[in-house]
């Protein structure tokens, strides 16, 4: 997998895709997804001790608030070694659900504009599931949580439950919650990080994901969006594709402007897709 130094040598193309990699580059029906949830609860219970019984509701509120659920735990007192945390999660994963995926491997490789992957999980993930489906030559690096956190300071080995800030109660009483020191999605520190990293102007870029909350941000933050895994549009999205495998139906534009890259992002943002 490509170095964050390795993108900036492609500084000068202007055109960019910026594609989120679980449930964008392979379809939620793999169920890797759904896996990767029950190891998160998993991790909650069998290292962190929490009761079984609020799990599931704490997870999907952590998500909710703060993006992940590791940015969410850190938030409320939670100290544990993150490593440890994204081996739990991602490192027992049955990758093998993922197949090589030749098609959008040729129209990834067609097309003459700059690839960067970026997403909230750990680069190992990343770059296991590029090589499950045949897609990591078609990116010129990958955006991260070690490239989008590289300094993460602990409060120290251990948290007590005196430490721990009861979000519910906070949610209740209309408080403020606490912040996380960790950078992600849906944030905008996190795609102005990636824009830093990358080298990428938001004006001539393309951010495809699957979530509506992470292509909102992206759009307050300049980007051209494209919601994949459903063929209708929604706030925050200019374009939807049921499949990344419907780029070239959807936006023949990219491959005609192949003689001039530069023109690519005003030749797509006439015309809002449907596919």
């Amino acid at each position: 997998m490509k170095t964050a130094t390795s993108m900036t040598r492609h500084r000068n193309m202007n055109v960019l895709y910026l594609v989120n990699i679980d449930d964008t580059l392979y379809p939620l029906s793999s169920g890797l997804s759904a896996q990767v949830t029950k190891n998160i609860q998993e991790y909650m219970i069998q290292k962190l001790g929490m009761e079984e019984d609020k799990v599931p509701e704490m997870c999907a509120l952590l998500y909710k608030y703060y993006g992940t659920t590791l940015a969410g735990l850190r938030a409320i007192g939670y100290n544990f070694d993150y490593d440890d945390f994204h081996s739990y999660v991602h490192g027992r994963l049955p990758y093998e659900l993922l197949k090589p995926d030749p098609v959008l491997r040729s129209l990834l490789l067609s097309l003459p504009i700059r690839k960067v992957a970026f997403t909230n999980a750990d680069k190992n993930h990343a770059a296991r599931v590029l090589n499950r489906l045949g897609l990591e030559e078609c990116f010129e690096g990958v955006v991260c949580f070690e490239t989008l956190n590289p300094v993460c300071e602990l409060g120290g080995s251990g948290t007590s439950s005196a430490q721990i800030c009861d979000i519910n109660y906070l949610l209740s009483v209309g408080s403020v919650l606490p912040r996380t020191p960790i950078v992600c999605k849906p944030f905008t520190d996190a795609f102005e990080e990636a824009f830093k990293i990358a080298k990428i102007n938001p004006q001539k870029a393309l951010f495809f994901d699957d979530s509506f909350r992470n292509l909102q941000c992206g759009k307050s933050v300049g980007l051209h969006t494209v919601l994949v895994g459903s063929s209708h549009k929604t706030k925050g999205a200019d374009y939807a594709l049921e499949t990344l495998h419907n780029i070239r139906e959807a936006l023949p534009e990219l491959w005609e402007a192949n003689e001039s890259p530069e023109n690519v992002m005003e030749i797509a943002i006439e015309t809002p897709v449907r596919a």
